[in-house]
């Protein structure tokens, strides 16, 4: 029997992709990416919806190497989409091999979306992903150059779409056609193209890099201040992001929290000195329920160090002028 691995993320395109090949009797086989950007969620959501099965692997390691400087570049944010898409198909690639599966497929249309799905760009991700041959776009098919697996008459090129542009009504009636009634929504999963999320991953990696995966975790939870020096102040809003900071502070980085006072975990990053620490206090007196000007009590954690120190909790506009949202 034919076998093809394809690239899921879980969105209707994938999906149907899948299921124009199912139909026509090949084995299909899902494989999803994670990273700190993007997870499994949706694919393991959709591969038990239609009822295939789901291979994940994680490829944090060598994506965060790509992110620093993609060959192709970013897109709008800080996407590099095809550099992205260059990856994981190789990553595909090499489990074909490895496992004996006739082709890789994905569920990119031709055309969809301008800059990272236009017949250029998708050769490119054919040939530097090292798939030449055996990247099979099921979904826009003949419009494409013919595959080696539909060569061979492993699989059926008739049978195959031929789905172009940005418009998803053919999708919508393939999906309907398939019984596919739950999907995710197109591009929906990656933090990389959110345009606040980006703002702050480009400022991590101005100031501290990527060589700390946790620190890309943190910029999901919080309120986020750059100090005069430089150090990093993330500011809880509410119980559950407490925790999570809590959980994902690094040793050398101070915990903050008022005392007698509900209020929120500040997490201020390692190497800081004497004057970041005041700073990171007030902040954590400002978001507590203090009232301006009233002294409050600020335990800090660092290491295996528990002080406390006494602040005037600041007045809202006071606390913007000694430091920079990001």
């Amino acid at each position: 029997m034919t076998k093809g691995l394809g690239l899921f993320s879980g969105g209707l395109d994938s999906v149907l992709a899948a299921c124009v090949l199912r139909e026509q009797g090949v084995e299909v086989t899902g494989v999803c990416f994670e990273s700190p950007f993007f997870s499994a969620k949706n694919a393991r959501s959709a591969a038990e919806q239609i009822g295939i099965p789901l291979w994940v692997r994680d490829i944090t390691a060598p994506h965060l190497e790509m992110m620093q400087k993609p060959k192709h570049g970013f897109g709008s944010n800080m996407n590099p989409c095809i550099d992205c898409h260059i990856l994981m198909v190789k990553t595909a690639a090499g489990i074909m091999r490895e496992q004996g599966f006739d082709f890789v497929f994905t569920g990119e249309v031709l055309n969809e979306r301008p800059m990272s799905q236009n017949r250029q760009a998708l050769g490119m991700v054919e040939k530097e992903s090292g798939c030449s041959g055996y990247l099979l776009r099921p979904l826009s098919a003949k419009l494409l150059d013919e595959t080696i697996p539909e060569n061979e008459g492993k699989v059926d090129r008739e049978r195959l779409c031929d789905l172009h542009g940005r418009s998803r009504k053919p999708q919508m009636a393939l999906a309907n056609k398939y019984g596919i009634t739950r999907y995710a929504q197109p591009a929906g999963g990656c933090l990389l193209t959110d345009p606040g999320f980006s703002t702050r991953l480009r400022d991590l990696m101005e100031h501290e890099g990527l060589g700390e995966v946790a620190r890309i975790h943190m910029l999901k939870v919080g309120r986020h201040f750059r100090l005069p020096s430089g150090k990093k102040v993330i500011v809880g809003r509410k119980e559950s992001e407490n925790r999570e900071l809590l959980g994902l502070a690094l040793q050398g980085d101070a915990v903050l929290r008022s005392k007698g006072i509900p209020g929120p975990i500040v997490l201020l990053g390692k190497g800081f000195d004497e004057d970041d620490l005041r700073e990171a206090s007030r902040f954590c007196a400002r978001y507590s329920d203090a009232k301006s000007g009233e002294a409050v009590s600020i335990e800090y954690r660092c290491k295996d160090t528990v002080s406390t120190l006494t602040i005037a909790c600041p007045a809202p506009e006071e606390i913007g002028n000694t430091a920079t949202k990001v």
